[in-house]
């Protein structure tokens, strides 16, 4: 008989192997069609990996992974009770009893999810019902999943994930190569934040009732130690729930603080005027005449006018903040040339991006000196014409609050293993010098006066906290027609406290209000005062003139001075009724107390004359 000849024999070979093969497959898919709960529950059971969690500054956590559970249906088995498990099912998935029922049934699949990533308090009773044999077909795909324990809280900045676990938004994407595992790993890193969740909380709760008292399109607001950059507490509004992204919209979930531009308004006199002063430009002994608008002719015959809120007379530069004058601020800019204008802008930040890491961050807009026009000095001095973010000023504002030291930004900072080792610490920047210190104390001199009496600021002011603001409101140009709206504006104010010697920045804005008013001073404003009251005890800033505790090995009580009345009346608020004691001994005036405590409010005033027989009336709370 004649041997095979070499290629028929490789055929024989190839079609063995073929054959083989197929009757694996066939395998597979008759242990899919017969036992297709076990099959499925081992391949993921067997292959889980977990996320690492996000946690704020105190270890509470944002963000974390858990076991979770898609619930599948295997048609063959279920059809025939399907009704039956439809109607268990659908108050536990909180889908309808007839939409089950259809998708189902018209499904040209026999493998179907009906609802994925459920946590367990769900899945306990599912699978109590698949264990008694009341649902035949169904089982539980068990999976990771993320959940976001504090709900709504920061989700604007730490994000979301997707049905495969992998970040979507904010930080969960910006980070996704640390808090995934990576190269096999069965364990993510932790992602530890500056946030201080109750910071969070607290300006969260501000800003959302700000928005609805203003029926505002949008607020945020941020609060940041100026000394790190660390920020404490990042808010955009409307936000989300990120354990349920199907009920949440683009908007909803935007992350406004960085990826928003817009125009600053007067909030930018502080930045402008300190680079006037800066450079030499003007002094804080400059003078300028309001008579309620700008008004300047250029050599090629146009006219530039800019309005202003009243005819403020003669100003300073000091009033120029304090009565937040659009005039005086385009006059001071005049005395500046356009290239070193445009520098000292870009030394404190604007036309960059500020580097925090979150996705989709914006350089905002800072024109270049060469495309500027005749009016672009004036304009920008009073904050159009630029448009920046909320990150750009808080950043802008550490340079003012640090004695002309810039500090960028930081919102996470270090990267743990998930056995708590350091992976790494996250930098954001240097920190730079971009205006001398003495420029900077002038400056917030200036923001103390804009919270007097007399400042647009008023509203601000704490009676016992010592603060600096300076307010603003913003026309918001109109897409349709290119030019500034009569109806949408952005109303902000910006704080530094305490004043003399900031440990905290405070910013706040307000997109689109359609209340009673649109002004910064008036609707934003009191939220920053509400801010500043409900952090000061919990971030330990120094209230008036209250005894301070110090810990250094030893506990130290700083009490104020002696009182000594001279020839004027000194400043009595904060003093205990203890501390005053010493002026009910004298003969030579009369004291009248009102109430207990710490003296709230004196007549007369500090600096009045003193005189023989005065009644000095003091009322404490």
């Amino acid at each position: 008989m004649e041997a095979n000849p070499p290629g028929k024999g490789r055929f024989i070979v190839f079609a063995s192997l073929f054959s083989l093969f197929i009757l694996l497959v066939y395998f597979r898919y008759a242990q899919l069609m017969l036992f297709p709960e076990t099959a499925g529950n081992t391949i993921e059971t067997n292959n889980l990996i977990e996320r690492g969690p996000i946690l704020d500054r105190n270890g509470t956590i944002l963000a974390m992974q858990t076991r979770l559970g898609n619930i599948t249906v295997w048609k063959p088995e279920a059809l025939q009770t399907l009704e039956q498990s439809a109607k268990l099912l659908a108050p536990l998935l909180e889908i309808n009893e007839k939409l089950i029922i259809d998708r189902v049934r018209q499904s040209a699949s026999s493998f179907i999810y009906l609802k994925k990533r459920l946590d367990q308090s769900v899945l306990g009773n599912v699978e109590a019902l698949i264990k008694e044999g009341k649902l035949p077909g169904i089982a539980i795909e068990p999976v990771m999943g993320r959940i976001y324990p504090e709900k709504n809280l920061a989700s604007n900045l730490i994000g979301f994930v997707g049905d495969e676990n992998q970040g979507l938004g904010g930080l969960e994407y910006a980070f996704e190569s640390d808090l995934a595992p990576q190269n096999g790993q069965s364990y993510g890193n932790q992602l530890i934040l500056t946030i201080d969740a109750k910071v969070q909380y607290i300006l969260e709760s501000i800003a959302k009732k700000t928005l609805e008292e203003n029926k505002a399109e949008a607020a945020m607001m941020i609060a940041m130690t100026p000394q790190t950059g660390d920020i404490l507490g990042y808010v955009s509004i409307p936000n989300f729930n990120p354990n349920d992204i199907s009920g949440s919209t683009e908007l909803d979930r935007m992350d406004r603080p960085a990826v928003w531009a817009y125009e600053p308004g007067s909030v930018f006199k502080v930045f402008t005027i300190a680079s006037m002063l800066d450079t030499g430009a003007i002094s804080p002994s400059s003078t300028f005449v309001c008579d309620g608008q700008y008004e300047q002719t250029t050599t090629g015959g146009e006219k530039i006018t800019i309005k202003c809120l009243g005819a403020h007379g003669t100003v300073r530069p000091q009033e120029i903040i304090t009565y937040s004058c659009n005039a005086g601020a385009a006059y001071a800019s005049d005395r500046i040339d356009a290239s070193t204008f445009f520098s000292m802008l870009q030394q404190f930040g604007f036309g960059n991006k500020t580097g925090l890491g979150v996705p989709g961050e914006t350089s905002g807009f800072l024109r270049p000196v060469n495309r500027w026009s005749a009016r672009s000095k004036p304009t920008i001095a009073i904050g159009q014409e630029i448009s920046v973010s909320a990150l750009q000023m808080v950043q802008a504002a550490s340079a003012i609050a640090n004695d002309g030291l810039l500090v960028p930004p930081k919102i996470v900072t270090k990267v743990l293993n998930h056995e708590g080792l350091l992976v790494r610490e996250i930098q954001t920047g240097q920190p730079r010098q971009v205006i001398r210190p003495e420029t900077a104390r002038e400056l917030r001199k200036y923001m103390i006066a804009a919270a007097s009496e007399a400042g647009t600021g008023r509203r601000a002011r704490v009676d016992d906290i010592s603060i600096g603001v300076k307010t603003g409101t913003a026309q918001i140009i109109d897409p349709k027609t290119g030019t500034y709206s009569k109806t949408d504006y952005i109303a902000s104010t910006l704080a530094l406290v305490p004043a003399e010697q900031p440990t905290l920045i405070l910013y706040m804005v307000i997109i689109r209000p359609k209340g009673e008013s649109y002004l910064g001073g008036r609707i934003a404003a009191p939220a920053i005062r509400e801010a500043a009251e409900e952090l000061a005890d919990y971030l330990g800033i120094p209230r008036g003139k209250s005894p301070q505790i110090e810990h250094s090995g030893s506990v130290v009580l700083n009490f104020p001075p002696s009182i000594t009345i001279g020839d004027t009346m000194p400043d009595l608020r904060g003093y205990s009724k203890k501390q005053l004691l010493p002026l009910l001994l004298r003969d030579d005036i009369a004291v009248d107390l009102e109430g207990d405590g710490w003296v709230k409010k004196q007549t007369p005033d500090p600096g009045t004359p003193i005189t023989e027989g005065m009644v000095i009336h003091l009322e404490l709370e």
